[in-house]
């Protein structure tokens, strides 16, 4: 898989297990479907809306996400704004109608770490910004509980506070992993899912040096392959690869949250 759009996604599907390593590699930025949406700007200048909690915002560069985006990219919003933190030590732009909300960071989480929120225009959740998370292996995978997973988009996105001797360095993703449907997320991560193309779950996590704490910025720490009975929101579920597919090339939804996680600046 190079790049090009899955417009068939029983033909993908067929093609998961005989492309299993060339997966793998597609998250390490070595080859595979790597898309961008909305790279392009305009030069005409919007106006902040009011503050979110525990934070300031101010107005950036309107951009329409069409100039110079791939073919049928979909454009992202046509105002931004930027958040920062009371103490500045992150920021991150996001669409005028968003809000992004500081809440209490999670139990265990280093001093000083931060717990940021983004909800859309509508309030519906959109993804979390955590730092300072205390470092943890992921959880046990046997062979048999490994799903087959497919990295969709995986832009680089430069972070110099992430730790230099992870697997991969810091990207943008969008995986998926299939179980009783293809189960979706977005996230940023500099840790490899799995081998052969095979995982239990795929973190959005940024490993940090030691004793700095790990970065999470997504709409799920992680993402596996639920269970019918389970619920699965924040996770994206779709029917086929090609309907997934389909989200990251044309959904105006993930252009802006797209271009919002790659905007992320964490001072150290």
């Amino acid at each position: 898989m190079n790049g090009n759009r899955v417009a068939n996604g029983s033909l993908v599907l067929a093609a998961i297990l005989l492309t299993a390593g060339l997966v793998a590699c597609s998250e390490e930025g070595k080859g595979g479907p790597v898309w961008t949406a909305g790279s392009g700007s305009a030069g005409a200048s919007a106006t902040g809306s009011a503050a979110p909690t525990g934070g300031t915002a101010s107005g950036s560069p309107a951009a329409s996400g069409t100039s110079g985006a791939a073919p049928g990219a979909a454009p992202t919003a046509a105002r931004w704004k930027k958040y920062s933190d009371a103490g500045q030590k992150v920021s991150f732009e996001l669409p005028e109608e968003w809000i992004a909300q500081s809440v209490t960071p999670d139990a265990g989480s280093l001093p000083g770490a931060l717990k940021v929120e983004v909800k859309d225009g509508e309030g519906e959740y959109v993804a979390t910004l955590h730092t300072g998370l205390q470092s943890a292996k992921a959880p046990d995978c046997s062979p048999k509980a490994r799903r087959s997973y497919v990295v969709l988009s995986s832009v680089p996105v430069d972070l110099p506070h992430a730790d230099t001797d992870a697997t991969i360095s810091p990207r943008v993703v969008f995986r998926v992993i299939q179980g009783y449907k293809f189960f979706g997320s977005y996230g940023i991560t500099n840790l490899v899912a799995g081998t052969d193309g095979k995982a239990c779950q795929l973190r959005n996590l940024v490993q940090g040096p030691a004793g700095k704490g790990d970065t999470y910025f997504g709409d799920l720490p992680a993402v596996r392959a639920f269970a019918p009975d389970e619920k699965v929101a924040p996770a994206k579920s779709f029917d086929t690869l090609g309907q997934a597919a389909k989200y990251v090339e044309k959904s105006a939804d993930f252009a802006n949250v797209q271009r919002m996680l790659l905007s992320l600046k964490v001072n150290p």
